[in-house]
């Protein structure tokens, strides 16, 4: 049964214009809940769906149930579905733009065939377009682990779109953030799963709404956007040049699907309002406002990236959106407490916290606990 939605207002601010722009929304997890890192997760659903709100009242659309909500790293396929559900009914009370991880995080890591990926799929995609998310294929490792070639992708992901409702978000998300996904599209050569990506789109007009691209590579991100139908977005989910792929150039621009914009969101709305407003002419003003967080994004996001979430978490924390820095899994744990302290630094230098002071205590607190206090 699915709560009954968080009391929530109209959101403070209207959507952007200029881009649409998602910001990849964490969990929050239930800090008294007696689990173990491999046991389902237990999700604090009050703190977890004001979240959302918060993202949605700066204009900022919700990126659902992704791999920054730990899809694949300690949030269960239930907890996903529910967290889907219950965050569709919040999106309907504010009428937020929303779209939904759909994978094949039900099935076991290996042994599965390609006709289970494609019933695991449906069944995701069936529950996001009940809710009325937009649905965001996500890489599969079973897919991956089970595709013998191209061939294999092409067809699947094509049964998959001749089917959805509504036009989906192809997602491509490279090994950095998933080492299991190496190869995906049926090649570790980049220009040939390219080519594979591109054809599945060609193949199906009208059914890909965009695609959101997560390789760290800028040059290829623009290369690729130069050869997306007129009818499909891209969009950037490169945590580390998000500023001059948004911005664009004579050709183009990206549309944005950020993990950093969780903790950024206040700093992107402001920034890209400036595009809304004043057009190319802010495209300059633009990159003054953003370009000065891609070193706490870079930080976040470094090597081993997809521990990434990490640091997420803690300035939501010290932000003071949740009461504890917690996380399903177990994960506050992934990095060390000189990276957490130079999160800290980064983001107050950028003005993140609302309340500085409180910000600065609850990191006291924890380097005390860890024996690190005065350091």
């Amino acid at each position: 049964m699915t709560a009954a939605p968080v009391a929530a207002a109209v959101p403070a601010r209207p959507p952007l214009r200029s881009r649409t722009v998602f910001a990849a929304a964490h969990v929050v997890a239930d800090p008294l809940a007696d689990t173990t890192p491999d046991g389902p997760a237990a999700l604090d659903w009050d703190a977890t769906l004001a979240f959302r709100h918060h993202l949605w009242s700066h204009g900022l659309g919700v990126a659902e149930a992704m791999d920054t909500a730990q899809r694949g790293m300690g949030l269960d396929w239930p907890a996903a579905a529910e967290l889907i559900r219950r965050s569709g009914a919040e999106a309907r009370v504010v009428d937020g733009l929303l779209a939904c991880g759909a994978g094949t995080d039900q099935l076991p890591p290996t042994g599965a065939s390609l006709a289970d990926v494609q019933a695991a799929y449906e069944e995701q995609l069936g529950i996001v377009e009940d809710v009325g998310g937009r649905p965001v294929l996500m890489a599969s490792r079973q897919l991956a682990a089970a595709a013998t070639g191209p061939a294999d992708y092409q067809e699947l992901y094509g049964r998959l779109l001749r089917q959805a409702v509504e036009p989906v978000i192809l997602h491509w998300l490279g090994p950095m953030f998933d080492p299991a996904l190496e190869g995906y599209w049926g090649s570790t050569d980049l220009d040939a799963a390219t080519d594979t990506f591109l054809q599945i789109i060609a193949a199906n007009p009208g059914k890909v709404d965009g695609v959101k691209v997560s390789l760290l590579d800028a040059g290829r991100e623009v290369a690729l956007r130069r050869r997306l139908p007129d009818t499909v977005r891209c969009y950037t989910g490169d945590d580390f040049h998000y500023p001059e792929l948004i911005a664009g150039d004579d050709h183009g621009f990206s549309h944005a699907l950020l993990g950093a914009f969780d903790p950024l969101a206040p700093l992107a709305a402001d920034a890209v309002r400036l595009l809304d407003t004043e057009g190319p002419q802010g495209a300059a003003r633009f990159r003054a406002a953003l370009d000065p967080t891609v070193t706490l994004s870079r930080h976040l996001f470094r090597a081993p990236t997809r521990y990434y979430k990490t640091g997420v978490v803690l300035l939501a924390w010290l932000a003071g959106h949740q009461s504890h820095f917690s996380m399903v899994g177990g994960l506050q744990s992934a990095r060390s407490l000189p990276h957490l302290r130079r999160a800290h630094e980064l983001a107050d230098g950028l003005g993140l916290f609302p309340d500085p002071e409180l910000a600065a205590s609850r990191m006291r607190t924890l380097l005390a606990v860890y024996g690190a206090a005065g350091t």
